[in-house]
C-alpha cells in the first residue's frame, strides 16, 4: 500500500484492523497522541487532505491515496506554521498533550467556522487551560514578552519547551522507540469484592507471544499504599502489588507480557480464576454501619487503618469552646446538608510507563509522575534493591491534577521488568483510568453556624462522611485537609469537627486538585450566604467581618501539631475588594426572557501553600563553559509551569537572560531529591531552593573572581551577564574559560524543607442566570482574584487561574462517575462523562492582589490548587441568590434543579 505523510510518498502495509493513530506513531509521528482511542478528545488529530480528523478512528489501509498532515509536517519546510507560531505568541497551552491536535484543526478552520469555534472545536478537548489561551491565538493576540538580563521573574516569558509542543516535538512518557519491547495488559477483577481462589495460567502461557504471567503468587509479600507522600506514615498500608482479595470492580489481578498488546490481551481472556464471591458495601454510611461487611479485615493500626473492623480509615474530632451552646443562643443560625459526588481527573495523558534493567543492573522506570523520586524510593524498597540501582524519570508530563501523585503502574513496570530481563510497557486506556486509578473523594458535609445580631460568626460545626473507595490512599489527609482552611479562615469562638474517611467497595478515591476542599467550601460559603441573607448583611460584608486577618490564629479543631503556617502576606482584603469592584462593573445587560432568573454569589478559599511535615527540595546550578548555566531541578513539568518559573528565579538571581539557563528536571539519576510537585509545592518549596543554589553560584563567582583579581569580594556585582568590579566587566563566557583554566567548576546548590508555609487566598464571584421552566444555567460573569503573593509570571498564573475554574467549573455543573448498584462505572469514558469544552466555558476576568511573601522565592505564592476551591461554593450562592433555592448536591445539572424550581415557580 502507499501513502503520503507530510508531502512523503512510501510503501508500508498497516497491521489488519490497526487505526491510523497507531500507525502514524510506530512510523515516528509521536505528535499524534493517545488520550481515549474513542474519538472523543481530539489529541490525536491529523489532517487527511487537509480536513481534520481523529485518526483514533480511521482505519489506517483507508488513509492510501490521500494526503495525510501530522503535526511534524504541518509547516511543510520543518519551519513554523502560522498557528504554530500564533499558539506560542498567545502561549495556548499548558501541559501541551492536546495542543498538536488542537492546533491542526485551528489551522484548517475558514473564516465562517471561525465565527463559532464552540462548534468548531467541540472535538479537541483541553483539561488545563481554560481555553481563553488558545481564542487568543485564533484572534492573533500576543500574551508573551520579553525580558533583558536580571529582569525575568515577573515578566509574561514563553515555556521552555513551547518551539517543541507545537512542533510536535516535545516528548511525552510514550515518545519513544524500544527494541525488543514487551507489552503489559492486566487482568481486572468482574466483581466488587472477592477472593480469588485459583489461577490457571496454562492457556494463557500458551498464547503466542505471550512471555509470562504474573499473580499474586508472584509480588514480594508487601503491604504499601499507592499515594506518595514525603513521609509514609500519612497513608496506610493497606494495598498488595497484586492481590489475592479483591476489593472493587477494576481492581487488577493479573499482569499478562507479550511481544504485542494484542498477544497480551489475547493472554487475558485465557486466564481461568475461581472466586469465592464476599458481601460488599458501596455507601459510606452503611459501610460504617454496625453488622457492614468487613473490607480490610486484616489490618490494623500497625498499618495506619483506624478501625478496620468499622471499615474506618482515618478520622478527626475536636471542639474549641461549646458549639452546642453558642447555636443554642445565636441570633440566627443555619444547617444543611450538602453532598458531593466522584470525579474523574481526566488528565489527557493516561498512567503508564516503560521500564528496563540496563547492563549495569539499574532498573529504569520512564512515568507519567508528578513524585519521580517518591516513586524511586518505594520501587527500591519493595524489591530490596539500593537507591542506586533504581532510576525513576519523566519528560513532559500529559497532565497531573493531584492523579499522578500515586504509584499506580510503576511497581507492575519494575516487576515485569525485574522478571523478564526486558524492556516492558504498560499503557492505561481511557477506561481503565476511570475505573482502575483514583477519582475525587465523595463526601457529605453536614454544617452548622450561628451568628449574632451583628454578623459575628459564634459556631461553626462540620460533620463529613469521606468515601475513599477500596484503598485508602490519601483518605487520611484529604480528610484532615478537607476541614482544616474551610473553617480556619474564619474567626469564631467556638467550632467542632466531626470527620470520617470510610472505605467501600468502589474504585479509589485519591489526591485531586484542592485536596479536599472544595467539598467542604459547598457548605461552609453556604451557610457564610445563608447567615449574612438573614441579617441583611452583604456576602462581601459578611466575611470582611468574620475572616482571618494578619495576628489572629488560624484555628481549626482538634488542631494540629504543626505551628509553621505564618501569615508571610496577606491579601484576601484586596481580593475581596477586586471581586466587588468587578461585579458592581457596568455591564451590558443580558437579552434574556422573563424566565430566566438572575443572580449573583461568592465564595472564598484560604490554603496553606505546603503540606505538613516537610516537603523537600534539592537544586543545583553550574556555570556552562559557554558562559550559560545549567540548572538541575527535581520538579516535574505537567503544565504546572514550574520549568518556566525556575528560570525566571535562576535568570533574575544571576542577572541573565532565561535562554541561558539550561534545564535538567524530574529525573533521580540528576542527584539530591525532591519529595514533587503537589501541594501547590512546585514554586514555593522547589522555587526556594533554586533561589537558594542561585545565590550561592553568585557568592561562589563574587569568591573566584575576588581570588584571581585580588581584590575585595564586595567589590563584585553580578550585572548584565557579566561580572563588575570597579571599571572591568567580565563576561560569564570569560569567567566559564578563566574557571576551566584554573581546573574550577563554579556550582551552587540549594534546598528547601517546605518550612515555614504561608497562606494564599483566591475569591470568586458569579453572575448567573437560571432558567426557572427547564433548570438551564448561564455564567453571565465569572471573576477571580488571587493573592499569589509577587506573580512570577503573570500570563502563567492566569492560565492557572482560568484553568483551575474551567475544571471545577465541570464538576459543579455535570462531571460525575456514576456507579451502578452492584459497584461497577457505568460511564468509563469522556463521551459519557462530559468533559467541558470550549463552548462550556466562560472567560474568566483575573485580578491579582498586590502583595509580596516573606517566605516564598522571591515573594511568590503557590496557585495551582486554589483556584479550583470556591467555585462550585460561589456558583451555589449565586444560583441561590437567583432562585431563593439552596441547592445542596453537586453537580448542578438541570434536570436536578428542574424539580425544586418546579415546585417552586410551576
Amino acid at each position: 500500500m502507499t501513502f503520503e505523510i507530510n508531502g512523503k510518498a512510501f510503501a508500508e502495509t498497516p497491521k489488519p484492523a490497526q487505526c491510523l493513530r497507531t500507525f502514524l506513531r510506530e512510523l515516528g509521528h509521536f505528535g499524534v497522541k493517545k488520550g481515549c482511542d474513542a474519538g472523543d478528545c481530539g489529541a490525536c488529530t491529523v489532517l487527511i487532505d487537509g480536513e481534520p480528523v481523529h485518526s483514533c478512528l480511521i482505519p489506517a489501509f483507508r488513509a492510501e491515496g490521500h494526503a495525510v498532515t501530522t503535526i511534524e509536517g504541518l509547516a511543510g519546510d520543518g519551519g513554523t506554521h502560522p498557528m504554530q507560531q500564533a499558539f506560542l505568541d498567545a502561549q495556548g497551552f499548558q501541559c501541551g498533550f492536546c495542543t498538536a491536535g488542537m492546533i491542526l484543526t485551528c489551522a484548517s478552520l475558514n473564516q465562517a467556522q471561525r465565527q463559532d469555534l464552540g462548534a468548531s472545536l467541540k472535538g479537541n478537548i483541553c483539561r488545563c487551560t481554560g481555553y481563553r489561551a488558545i481564542e487568543d491565538a485564533l484572534n492573533g493576540k500576543t500574551n508573551t514578552e520579553d525580558a533583558i538580563a536580571g529582569t525575568a521573574f515577573g515578566r509574561s516569558l514563553p515555556a521552555p519547551a513551547g518551539p517543541q509542543v507545537v512542533r510536535g516535538a516535545a516528548r511525552y512518557t510514550f515518545d519513544m522507540a524500544i527494541e525488543g519491547l514487551l507489552h503489559i495488559k492486566l487482568l481486572r477483577s468482574p466483581h466488587p469484592h472477592a477472593r480469588i481462589i485459583m489461577i490457571d495460567k496454562s492457556a494463557a502461557l500458551d498464547t503466542s507471544g505471550v512471555h509470562a504471567v504474573l499473580t499474586h503468587e508472584d509480588v514480594p509479600d508487601r503491604l504499601y499504599s499507592t499515594a506518595r507522600h514525603e513521609k509514609d506514615w500519612m497513608d496506610p498500608d493497606d494495598t498488595r502489588m497484586l492481590d489475592n482479595v479483591v476489593r472493587f470492580i477494576g481492581q487488577r489481578i493479573a499482569a499478562v507480557i507479550a511481544d504485542t498488546e494484542a498477544a497480551a490481551e489475547e493472554g487475558c481472556r485465557r486466564l481461568k480464576v475461581v472466586y469465592e464471591t464476599l458481601p460488599a458495601v458501596f455507601d459510606p454510611a452503611l459501610a460504617i454501619a454496625p453488622g457492614a461487611p468487613v473490607i480490610h479485615g486484616d489490618k490494623t493500626t500497625a498499618h495506619r487503618v483506624a478501625h478496620s473492623q468499622r471499615n474506618i480509615v482515618a478520622e478527626t474530632h475536636g471542639e474549641y469552646g461549646d458549639v452546642a451552646s453558642a447555636l443554642a443562643e445565636a441570633a440566627v443560625t443555619y444547617e444543611g446538608t450538602f453532598t458531593t459526588q466522584r470525579v474523574q481527573h481526566a488528565a489527557l495523558e493516561t498512567h503508564g510507563g516503560l521500564a528496563w534493567v540496563d547492563a549495569s543492573g539499574v532498573l529504569h522506570v520512564r512515568s507519567s509522575t508528578q513524585v519521580p523520586f517518591l516513586t524511586r524510593r518505594t520501587l527500591a524498597d519493595l524489591f530490596e534493591l539500593p537507591l542506586d540501582k533504581v532510576r525513576v524519570f519523566c519528560e513532559r508530563v500529559g497532565g497531573g491534577f493531584g492523579g499522578k501523585q500515586e504509584m499506580f503502574v510503576e511497581d507492575i513496570l519494575a516487576l515485569a521488568a525485574l522478571k523478564t530481563g526486558r524492556p516492558v510497557k504498560l499503557e492505561l486506556t481511557r477506561e481503565e483510568q476511570f475505573i482502575s486509578t483514583s477519582t475525587r473523594h465523595p463526601m457529605r458535609v453536614e454544617v452548622k453556624a450561628g451568628a449574632d445580631k451583628d454578623g459575628q460568626l459564634t459556631a461553626l460545626q462540620l460533620d463529613v462522611l469521606s468515601n475513599t473507595g477500596a484503598y485508602g490512599n490519601h483518605g487520611g489527609p484529604v480528610l484532615f485537609h478537607a476541614v482544616g482552611e474551610c473553617i480556619s479562615v474564619y474567626n469564631c469562638p467556638n467550632k467542632k469537627v466531626d470527620a470520617v474517611a470510610a472505605y467501600t467497595n468502589t474504585v479509589p478515591a485519591g489526591a485531586f486538585r484542592g485536596y479536599g476542599l472544595p467539598q467542604t467550601l459547598i457548605a461552609v460559603e453556604a451557610a457564610i450566604d445563608e447567615i449574612a441573607k438573614q441579617l441583611d448583611i452583604s456576602p462581601f460584608e459578611m466575611r470582611r467581618r468574620n475572616v482571618i486577618k494578619p495576628g489572629d490564629p488560624m484555628l481549626s479543631p482538634p488542631g494540629s501539631e504543626y505551628h509553621d503556617v505564618i501569615y508571610g502576606s496577606y491579601g484576601l482584603d484586596q481580593c475581596l475588594d477586586l471581586v466587588e469592584r468587578a461585579m458592581v462593573a457596568v455591564a451590558p445587560k443580558p437579552q434574556l426572557s422573563v424566565e430566566w432568573l438572575i443572580g449573583e454569589g461568592i465564595a472564598l478559599t484560604m490554603i496553606d501553600t505546603v503540606p505538613p511535615a516537610g516537603h523537600l527540595a534539592d537544586c543545583m546550578i553550574s556555570l556552562r563553559d559557554d558562559g550559560g548555566f545549567e540548572l538541575t531541578v527535581g520538579t516535574a513539568e505537567f503544565g504546572n509551569g514550574t520549568s518556566t518559573v525556575h528560570r525566571q528565579i535562576a535568570a533574575t538571581t544571576l542577572a541573565t537572560t532565561v535562554d541561558r539557563i539550561h534545564l535538567r528536571q524530574s529525573d533521580t539519576a540528576h542527584g539530591g531529591h525532591d519529595t514533587g510537585a503537589y501541594g501547590s509545592a512546585g514554586i514555593f518549596v522547589a522555587g526556594r531552593a533554586t533561589q537558594a543554589a542561585a545565590e550561592h553560584l553568585a557568592a561562589e563567582i563574587g569568591a573566584f573572581v575576588s581570588r584571581i583579581r585580588e581584590i575585595d569580594p564586595g567589590a563584585c556585582a553580578i550585572e548584565n551577564d557579566s561580572v563588575i568590579f570597579g571599571r572591568e566587566r567580565l563576561s560569564f563566557a570569560e569567567l566559564a574559560e578563566a574557571a576551566k583554566t584554573r581546573g574550577k567548576k563554579l556550582v551552587g546548590t540549594g534546598n528547601s524543607a517546605g518550612s515555614p508555609r504561608s497562606i494564599a487566598f483566591n475569591v470568586q464571584g458569579f453572575r448567573v442566570a437560571v432558567n426557572r421552566g427547564t433548570g438551564e444555567i448561564k455564567i453571565l460573569k465569572s471573576v477571580q482574584a488571587a493573592d499569589a503573593g509577587r506573580v512570577a509570571n503573570p500570563m502563567q498564573c492566569r492560565g492557572q487561574v482560568e484553568g483551575g475554574v474551567a475544571q471545577s467549573l465541570g464538576a459543579t455543573l455535570y462531571e460525575e462517575m456514576v456507579i451502578d448498584e452492584g459497584g461497577r462505572v457505568i460511564n468509563p469514558k469522556f463521551r459519557d462523562y462530559h468533559l467541558p469544552s470550549l463552548a462550556d466555558v466562560p472567560r474568566t476576568e483575573v485580578f491579582f492582589a498586590d502583595t509580596s511573601d516573606s517566605i516564598g522565592p522571591m515573594g511568590a505564592k503557590s496557585m495551582s490548587e486554589s483556584p479550583y476551591n470556591p467555585v462550585a461554593a460561589a456558583l451555589g450562592n449565586a444560583i441561590a441568590n437567583a432562585t431563593g433555592i439552596r441547592f445542596t448536591a453537586v453537580p448542578f445539572k438541570p434536570d436536578r434543579l428542574w424539580p425544586l424550581l418546579h415546585e417552586k415557580f410551576g
